[in-house]
């Protein structure tokens, strides 16, 4: 076993998840994915994206920690304490993104046999990125992989 599997599987053991950044790439954004949060707590995976890395890192791990305090979060529904004062809500990855975004538990879960929701934000003003009123940019900065 290569010592970056060890290093997720003993995180996920300690901590419930193991937290893998992508770092932004052309005109793709960066995004932040938990690993291993749904075979230690039986909920779904959590991806963010557009998030620099300590931010993602911040609102994954709040994610798993309020989980593991028995917390739990419903499709749809606006949740506080992720971004100060800003919303965010949760949306059902749909299963055509796994390959491109979600390799490390696909080697974990040994294929697609987990869930995995999106923690959606809106911006600075509370545009949520399917509004009208959100710009090019942060539409393509925040795809939503559940639509």
């Amino acid at each position: 076993m290569l010592p970056e599997d060890e290093k997720t599987l003993s995180d996920i053991r300690t901590h419930g998840c193991h937290v893998i950044h992508v770092q932004e790439e052309d005109a793709l954004p960066p995004f932040g994915y938990s690993v291993g949060i749904q075979r230690s707590s039986q909920v779904p995976e959590v991806i963010v994206v557009g998030l620099k890395h300590p931010m993602a890192d911040f609102v994954i791990n709040e994610y798993n920690h309020r989980i593991r305090a028995g917390e739990k979060f419903l499709i749809g529904h606006e949740y506080l304490g992720f971004l100060e004062d800003f919303p965010v809500l949760f949306e059902k990855v749909l299963l055509k993104h796994y390959e491109e975004y979600f390799g490390w538990n696909r080697w974990l879960y040994d294929g697609e046999a987990f869930d995995v929701v999106q923690m959606v934000y809106p911006n600075t003003q509370g545009v949520w990125p399917w509004d009208e009123a959100a710009d090019a940019w942060f539409r393509a900065r925040q795809p939503l992989l559940g639509r």
